[in-house]
């Protein structure tokens, strides 16, 4: 059974840093692209990233460039996103979702192309 579990969110205050992991059970996660994405209050779900199957296949969303830091750590099965520089605007829940075909498309903000998603973890920015 496919089953994606994300965890690291918490509150924090503007400035700091957080580390989010996916971590997924049932199969392998180098095998698939996964996306981050995040749901702020009143807001639509949003993309973060996406990393493929080849590592090298990396995209962020513009306002996320340089901030934010996708990788992947094969032994925990995990794919983690190191977020620096915080702000409160960064407030939200915050996704993980895998793609079973592995490739991050110029079409990677879609959610509809995304066949697993987690529960998610709240990440809260306030001073």
């Amino acid at each position: 059974q496919v089953q994606l579990v994300e965890s690291g969110g918490g509150s924090v205050q503007p400035g700091e840093s957080l580390r989010l992991a996916c971590a997924g059970s049932g199969f392998s996660m180098e095998k698939y692209s996964t996306g981050w994405f995040r749901r702020a209050p009143g807001k639509e779900r949003e993309v973060v990233s996406c990393m493929g199957s080849n590592p090298g296949n990396i995209k962020y969303a513009d306002s996320f460039e340089g901030r934010f830091t996708v990788s992947r750590d094969n032994a925990k099965n995990t794919v983690n996103l190191q977020m620096d520089n915080l702000k409160s605007e960064d407030t939200a829940m915050y996704y993980c979702a895998i793609n079973v075909r592995g490739t991050c498309s110029d079409y990677y903000a879609r959610t509809t192309l995304y066949d697993y998603w987690g529960q998610g973890t709240q990440v809260t920015v306030s001073s």
